[in-house]
């Protein structure tokens, strides 16, 4: 059968009648001339009772968005009533033939419901973690003033204390330590996804910014008797561009992440500019006349224990691990997903590369240039 042939025994008014979509033919004085049948289910009425009505008693502003969806050819998203004055949400589409507006409507109530839920849970979620934030110095305080006065029994400050009083206070002690730590992640992470979060870009030395992050790990470090590897043959510049110390915070939450992960052996910091194809397939922002050397990948590898498939999923996302009763997994998220919505944030992307006793590598794509 010849596409000729097929048009021919179509018959337009039935296809416009049976469209998905509501569809009205409007008088340029604002009245409904025509109906489908959709339109009187979208608007819970009858295609008769629908002719006849000023299009502006069932659109809000129907005539002047009908003009101004075909003066600028596109859709537009307004509010809209039924005959009994129930009101949803509609996306139109209008184009104007001789003397009439003929205009497509589409009830878009449940998606405009899902994007304004999603869009004030965003704003209170960044809300909620400027008060975390602004909060942060009543949160700790209490804290370590527990850690400040049970070390000081354990000194002996306040007198001599017997054998079980030391071991209570010293569970004490280790106790609110670790929930400092935990709550310095934890606002550390809060603040990342806030709008208190602000790179401050300015050139930096980033081989003296890595050894830095290492220097403060010495204790960690020492107590495993690890040994840390620099590899920077690769890397032709020492200036970059970019927020000084996110960059530092990033370089400790994974640094940290490695430590834990390795009882035995070394860690191992290799910087090089990857290949834009590399870049690409990270995720990382695609600069103005970016190069390889508009970036820098910092490849943080260890021989430790390794993470299985299962601790892989969502290793970036702490929301993900909140069913998952095991408290260092949800730290090491926390931890990880500062560095990955830090760098998310400041146009870069992170990755590991891991397997079962044989180690883990992570990894950092982090724009330098200076557009950064």
């Amino acid at each position: 059968m010849k596409i000729t042939n097929l048009f021919s025994n179509i018959n337009p008014k039935e296809v416009v009648r049976n469209l998905p979509d509501a569809v009205f033919v409007v008088d340029l004085d604002g009245r409904i001339a025509w109906a489908n049948d959709k339109a009187a289910i979208i608007f819970e009425s009858k295609t008769r009772d629908l002719k006849g009505l000023n299009f502006d008693e069932i659109v809000a502003n129907g005539l002047f968005l009908a003009d101004k969806s075909h003066s600028k050819r596109n859709s537009v998203v307004t509010g809209a009533f039924t005959v009994e004055g129930k009101e949803f949400f509609i996306e139109m589409n209008a184009k104007k033939y001789i003397e009439q507006y003929f205009i497509t409507i589409r009830d878009v109530t449940a998606m405009t419901n899902v994007l304004t839920i999603a869009e004030r849970t965003g704003r209170l979620n960044k809300e909620k973690n400027v008060m975390f934030v602004k909060l942060s110095n009543e949160i700790k305080s209490p804290i370590q003033s527990i850690i400040g006065f049970s070390q000081a029994l354990l000194d002996g400050m306040g007198g001599e204390i017997n054998e079980k009083q030391n071991k209570y206070v010293k569970i004490i002690n280790k106790n609110s330590t670790e929930l400092l730590h935990f709550m310095e992640k934890f606002i550390e992470f809060a603040q990342a996804e806030s709008s208190l979060f602000n790179c401050e870009i300015q050139p930096f030395d980033l081989t003296n910014a890595i050894q830095y992050v290492v220097k403060n790990n010495e204790n960690a470090l020492s107590s495993k008797n690890l040994t840390v590897n620099y590899d920077f043959e690769e890397f032709n510049k020492k200036v970059v561009y970019s927020d000084e110390n996110s960059v530092k915070i990033i370089l400790q939450n994974i640094l940290e992440t490695s430590i834990k992960l390795t009882d035995v052996g070394s860690i191992t910091i290799k910087v090089d500019h990857p290949e834009m194809d590399v870049v690409e397939r990270a995720g990382a922002k695609i600069l103005k006349d970016a190069n390889s050397f508009s970036y820098v990948r910092i490849a943080i590898s260890d021989t430790g224990i390794g993470l299985a498939e299962s601790e892989l999923e969502g290793i970036f996302e702490p929301y993900t691990q909140l069913d998952k009763a095991h408290k260092k997994t949800i730290l090491r998220s926390i931890t990880l997903g500062t560095a990955y919505t830090m760098l998310k944030r400041m146009g870069g992307a992170v990755w590991v590369n891991s397997e079962v006793m044989k180690g883990s590598t992570f990894y950092i794509i982090l724009p330098v240039g200076r557009e950064v």
